[in-house]
């Protein structure tokens, strides 16, 4: 059978349909090969929610165009989010592109693959399409940590947002589907788990469910084997009670809260068709913060958006030095030509975005600076994720409050007993402090008991390549078969 390379770029949700798409070529025979140059086919799941995505993904889909004329490539698939935007452009300027297929075209990899293939794209219009328990994935995380998709599309209405475009009307999972599913990831081996969704915080109202998120927890709390339990993408104004009493209420579920506020100026979120204001904010944070001491609060703001103004700008970084997020990222405000806001007028010059952008970061690296040096002395719990790469005498981990792929790191420069193996999850007292990472000394002792079960599986280095925006670099992993 033909062997398969696959690059996976911008956040988790795609990471997830990359690992879809990999288990239904593994199921259906194909080999997959961790070399573009031995790759028969290669295959780009791109990205496209802004205008550094757009170009990334461009630039990738070039990259691997080469291996068809200097490597054994014979085929080249481009998938995802670029592809619903532009799919037409994609097939008249990219003779190089063999195959196109969307968002919810994922499961016909098999038929874009086929080297006897002679069409770029697909028939059939394919219906709203939302993995299940059954289907089969193949995990480009590390296998002691994994990422499960609760939910797909977004219905809010957010003016400078093309991914409803993307992704379709908001549809989730059935609540039976993710727990058998999180059962089988946990007797893979996988201690942490993530939800991810456009927007956690909606889930299973379509399917009825009052408080679905907050019952999803629980539920998935209940399961023996895991130790961390931590979801992505809070929608401000759906934070209930019942969702903070429940990350309160139990200790497998982190306490982390991943609120993208975009703005905290009341015009510019009126414009932003979000509403509400930072004053609102900051009782939502003091509340959450009441309820779950030591909570981790990481936000995504955007500045620039247009008519922004100075008073605007200052409301918004008064707002940021007063709620003192443990984690945050800046985005430039991208105008997409198919977004609602992109007729707005009173675009905010370039040079003047930038400024911006850099004042907030500014105050936000002071304000992560003095957080993590007051964790100097402390003992805390860390997930061992192996040696760094780049500085191989080091062990890289997390910290409860640092989500995979898009937070800071622990970096232990010192162990007692044997050599840590990732997957363990170990006690680490904090020796320095940086402006987003922290060093540590590993203590011999575990953190969560070291009887449990855990599966070594065999691994390959594949061509799986997760970049995210929110992340600070690239990092490349290991499908696990």
């Amino acid at each position: 059978m033909p062997k398969v390379g696959l690059v996976s770029l911008g956040c988790p949700k795609n990471t997830v349909d990359s690992e879809v798409m990999l288990g239904v070529l593994r199921q259906s025979g194909y080999e997959i090969t961790p070399q573009p140059e031995d790759a028969d086919v290669l295959i780009v799941n791109t990205c496209s929610f802004i205008q550094p995505a757009k170009q990334e993904s461009i630039d990738t889909i070039l990259e691997m165009a080469e291996y068809k004329k200097r490597g054994r490539a014979r085929r080249l698939v481009v998938t995802g989010c670029l592809v619903e935007r532009y799919r037409r452009d994609i097939l008249n300027e990219f003779p190089e592109v063999d195959y196109v297929l969307g968002t919810n075209e994922i499961e016909r990899v098999v038929e874009a693959c086929d080297l006897r293939s002679s069409g770029r794209e697909a028939r059939a219009q394919a219906e709203p399409y939302l993995y299940h328990q059954g289907t089969p994935r193949v995990l480009s995380t590390p296998s002691h940590s994994a990422f499960i998709k609760i939910a797909e599309g977004c219905d809010h209405t957010c003016s400078f947002c093309v991914i409803p475009q993307m992704r379709g009307k908001f549809r989730s999972r059935r609540f039976d589907s993710i727990i058998h599913e999180a059962e089988n990831l946990i007797r893979g081996g996988a201690r942490e788990l993530t939800l991810v969704g456009q927007d956690n915080t909606n889930y299973g109202e379509d399917l009825g469910l009052r408080d679905g998120l907050a019952r999803l927890l629980k539920q998935l709390a209940s399961l023996d084997g895991l130790v961390w339990l931590r979801f992505l993408y809070c929608y401000p104004n759906r934070v209930t009670d019942a969702l903070i009493e429940a990350v309160a209420s139990s200790p497998k579920i982190a306490k982390y809260f991943d609120i993208p506020f975009q703005h905290a100026s009341r015009p510019v979120l009126k414009a932003m068709r979000r509403g509400s204001d930072g004053a609102q904010f900051l009782r939502l944070i003091r509340k959450i913060r009441a309820a779950i001491p030591g909570v981790a609060l990481r936000t995504s703001l955007i500045v620039g958006f247009p008519g922004e103004t100075e008073d605007d700008f200052q409301a918004l970084r008064e707002f940021v030095s007063e709620a003192s997020f443990d984690r945050l990222g800046v985005f430039q405000y991208s105008n997409e030509e198919s977004s609602a806001s992109f007729s707005l007028r009173a675009q905010v010059p370039a040079a003047t975005v930038r400024r911006r952008k850099n004042t907030i970061m500014a105050v936000q690296r002071r304000i992560s600076r003095n957080k993590l040096k007051k964790l100097a002395g402390h003992r805390l719990p860390v997930l061992v994720e192996g040696r760094l790469p780049e500085m191989p005498l080091l062990f890289s981990a997390r910290l409860e409050s640092q989500a995979p792929e898009v937070d800071g790191r622990v970096l232990l420069n010192d162990f007692e007993g044997p050599e840590p193996r990732a997957g363990e999850y170990r006690w680490a007292r904090v020796t320095q402090a940086s402006d987003y990472d922290v060093v540590a000394t590993l203590e011999p002792d575990y953190f969560a008991d070291p009887a449990v079960p855990y599966q070594d599986h065999q691994t390959i280095q594949g061509l799986v390549q997760i970049q995210s925006f929110a992340a600070r670099s690239p990092a490349y992993a290991l499908p696990h078969l």
